[in-house]
């Protein structure tokens, strides 16, 4: 027999008992210590696809840092693409303003609506869509959306009309 027929491959588990610090070094070295984790276990998830087809005499030190190098590499340019956080974001003023920033009543109003009632209103007279495109979205016949809708504007009505102020009146026998 020849000797390369002789070596065996340990688990999988061994080797990354074996070689896991050297990898999370090399991966803390290029990345720093808060990304190195994530590389880390990339790397292993990769190496642990491809173990079988690793022959047995490779150099399983050398095969990991290649990984690992590449995993760092990804993360760095995943980085790139990033947002950073930051304590501070700037303020932004919206063309549309704030929604809901005026009107609380009209939205608390339109938020005790039955469902239905509330997207067929949202729908229809804040974003415009037509009622039998609404229809679509709420699985209902053009006409059920359109009757939802009115029904909607009723509700709204009546829970915005002002309610009429009634003079306390004494009772009976009182006299100031």
């Amino acid at each position: 027999m020849q000797p390369r027929q002789l070596a065996t491959k340990k688990p999988f588990e061994a080797v990354v008992q074996e070689q896991g610090a050297t990898v999370l070094r090399v991966c803390r070295a290029v990345l720093g210590v808060h990304d190195a984790d994530d590389a880390w276990s990339d790397t292993f998830l990769a190496a642990l696809q491809s173990y079988p087809a690793l022959p047995a005499g490779a150099n399983v030190q050398a095969w990991l840092v290649t990984i690992a190098h590449r995993k760092c590499v990804d993360h760095l340019r995943a980085g790139n693409r990033r947002a950073l956080p930051t304590d501070n974001p700037p303020e932004q003023s919206s063309r549309l303003g704030i929604p809901g920033g005026g009107h609380p009543e009209l939205l608390d109003a339109v938020a005790h609506l039955p469902p239905k009632q509330r997207q067929a209103v949202a729908y229809h007279y804040i974003a415009g869509i037509p009622y039998k495109d609404i229809a679509e979205l709420l699985g209902v016949t053009p006409e059920a959306a359109r009757r939802a809708g009115a029904d909607g504007v009723k509700a709204l009505r009546t829970a915005l009309a002002p309610k009429p102020v009634l003079a306390h009146s004494s009772p009976k026998g009182d006299s100031k």
